[in-house]
C-alpha cells in the first residue's frame, strides 16, 4: 500500500491516508530509539543487522533562552518542514500517538507518508541553563520506509542552541527497496535544507553552519 497523489494533497487527502496507514511498521522493541544520543544509535549493531541506516544532522542555530523558545515553536509549528517539495500540516499537535501525514513531492507525483508521534521529551535546568525540546516520528503501514526520525532543539551550558535530525531507516516495500538510492538522496538534501530553513528563520545573521564532527 503507498499513498500517491498527482497534485498537492488536499486536506481530505491527507486525512484519507492517515485513516488508512494502521499502526506502527516497524518493530516495537525499536520504538523511541531515536531518544538516545547520535553517538549510540550509530553504534546500535542490532540495529545495522537488521538493516537500518542511521542518517545524522546538527547545526548550530544561535544561542540563548530567546531564540530557543523561537526554536521549540517552530519545531511545534512544523517549521522545519515549511520547504518547496515538502510539508506537513502546520495544524496538527506535537503530542505522543498523533498521526500526521508528511507530503511529498517525487519525480512526478506526490508521495503522502504516514507516521504518528511515538514521544515528546521536553526537559530543562536552571542550574546550568540547560534546555532541550524533542519528538520522534515512527513510520506507519503505506510509508516508504520503517523507521524512525527524531527533531530536537536544545540549549547546551553555554548558551548555544543545536537543531538536530536524527533518524534510522530501511526499505518497508519491493518499490522502495529499487529506488532506495533515490530515497537516501531526499533524506540528505531534506537535512540540508531543514537545517538551513531553521537556521535561516531563527539567526539569520548566523553566517557559518557549525557542526560538530
Amino acid at each position: 500500500m503507498i499513498f500517491l497523489c498527482w497534485t498537492r494533497p488536499s486536506n481530505q487527502e491527507q486525512k484519507e491516508c492517515i485513516n488508512k496507514s494502521g499502526d506502527f511498521n516497524y518493530d516495537n522493541k525499536l520504538r523511541g530509539a531515536t531518544a538516545k544520543p547520535a553517538v549510540t544509535l550509530k553504534q546500535d549493531k542490532e540495529l545495522s543487522d537488521n538493516g537500518f541506516l542511521v542518517n545524522h544532522a546538527r547545526v548550530l542555530v544561535g544561542s540563548g533562552l530567546e531564540t530557543f523558545e523561537k526554536g521549540k515553536g517552530a519545531l511545534q509549528n512544523w517549521r522545519h518542514f515549511s520547504l518547496d517539495w515538502t510539508y506537513v500540516d502546520p495544524k496538527t499537535s506535537i503530542q505522543s500517538g498523533m498521526k500526521f501525514c508528511v507530503c511529498s513531492k517525487a519525480i512526478f507525483p506526490w508521495v503522502l507518508l504516514p507516521l504518528k508521534v511515538a514521544y515528546v521529551n521536553e526537559s530543562s535546568s536552571s542550574k546550568n541553563a540547560v534546555a532541550s525540546f524533542s519528538f520522534g516520528g515512527g513510520t506507519l503501514h503505506g510509508h516508504m520506509l520503517a523507521g524512525e526520525e527524531r527533531f530536537s532543539i536544545t540549549m547546551d551550558e553555554k548558551s548555544d542552541v543545536w537543531y538536530e535530525i536524527l533518524s534510522f531507516s530501511k526499505p518497508a516495500n519491493f518499490l522502495s527497496f529499487i529506488g532506495y538510492p533515490y530515497v537516501l538522496l531526499k533524506q540528505k538534501q531534506f537535512a540540508h535544507e531543514s537545517t538551513l530553513a531553521m537556521k535561516k528563520h531563527l539567526s539569520p545573521k548566523l553566517d557559518n553552519v557549525n557542526t560538530p564532527p
